[in-house]
Formats: structure tokens, C-alpha cells, sequence
């Protein structure tokens, strides 16, 4: 084991849903680059600790042709899909799809509706269900802070 890490820093990208100061959902593209290189019992690694709050870790499994009409994030929360592929569109018409391993921090919560819009649109791509997991934060959501996990 060494104490020195094999190369320079790495980030970890992500994108953010979050909602402006005008309450309109954006995405941003951000990168966690606040890690530590540690040693654990035989062996180093990078580590980035998050956040202290309570958590609940939920497992979705949405078929195919699921479809989730305009809608807020029930809590902020980071989305991980498993397997098979997923979008999610912004108010501000912004689309993105996210496969297995590409994460994202959905925390649209207190949109103002415009145009009969709140929140996002999110819904399955392709014929195989999108296996999720979910880890759900008891705390607050910010407000017109993108990036906010470094």
C-alpha cells in the first residue's frame, strides 16, 4: 500500500437538476472534486464525503414506456440508474438520457409552474425497464445553487 496517490486528483462529473431564482428547472454539469486519498485497513482509495443527513436508499424499477408527466423530485436525491436508460427534461426544454453508472442530483423542488410545467418530464427509453437506486436526503433543498456537491 502507499501512502502517496498513483497520479493526480481524480473528479467525479455529474449533472445537477436544480431550480433557478426564478424557479425554472435547469440542468448544470458539474464535477465533485473535493476527495481525499485514505488509507483503509491494507489498502488506499479517493473518498469524498457528502453530507451527515439522513438518508433513505429506495430501489425503482420502471418498465418500459414508463412516463412520468411534469412533476417536482419528492426530496433531493441522487439517481443512479442500473441498468437499461432513462431521460429526464428541464423546464428550460434541456433533455438528457442516463444510462447505467451516470448519476445525477435531481432537486427541482419549490418550481414556480409556468406554462402548466413544474419540475421535469421523465420517462424510459428503449424497450427494457430502467433499474434505479435512489439515496434520498431528509435535508432541505437549496435554491439556485448548481454544483453544489464539490
Amino acid at each position: 500500500m502507499s501512502d502517496q496517490p498513483p497520479g493526480p486528483k481524480p473528479t467525479i462529473p455529474y449533472w445537477h437538476l436544480y431550480t433557478d431564482g426564478d424557479g425554472m428547472s435547469r440542468f448544470a454539469r458539474c464535477a465533485m472534486t473535493e476527495l481525499n486519498w485514505k488509507s483503509l485497513s491494507s489498502s488506499a482509495q479517493w473518498q469524498g464525503h457528502k453530507t451527515t443527513a439522513e438518508v433513505s436508499v429506495v430501489f425503482s424499477v420502471l418498465p418500459p414506456g414508463w412516463f412520468g408527466d411534469w412533476h417536482e423530485n419528492p426530496k433531493p436525491q441522487w439517481i443512479i440508474p442500473l441498468s437499461g436508460r432513462w431521460y429526464v427534461e428541464a423546464m428550460d426544454g434541456k433533455r438528457l438520457e442516463f444510462g447505467p453508472g451516470e448519476a445525477h442530483f435531481g432537486e427541482d423542488q419549490n418550481c414556480t409552474k409556468q406554462d402548466g410545467r413544474t419540475g421535469h418530464l421523465s420517462g424510459v427509453v428503449g424497450d427494457e425497464p430502467c433499474v434505479q437506486m435512489i439515496v434520498q436526503f431528509e435535508q432541505p433543498p437549496t435554491r439556485n445553487q448548481p454544483c453544489r456537491w464539490r
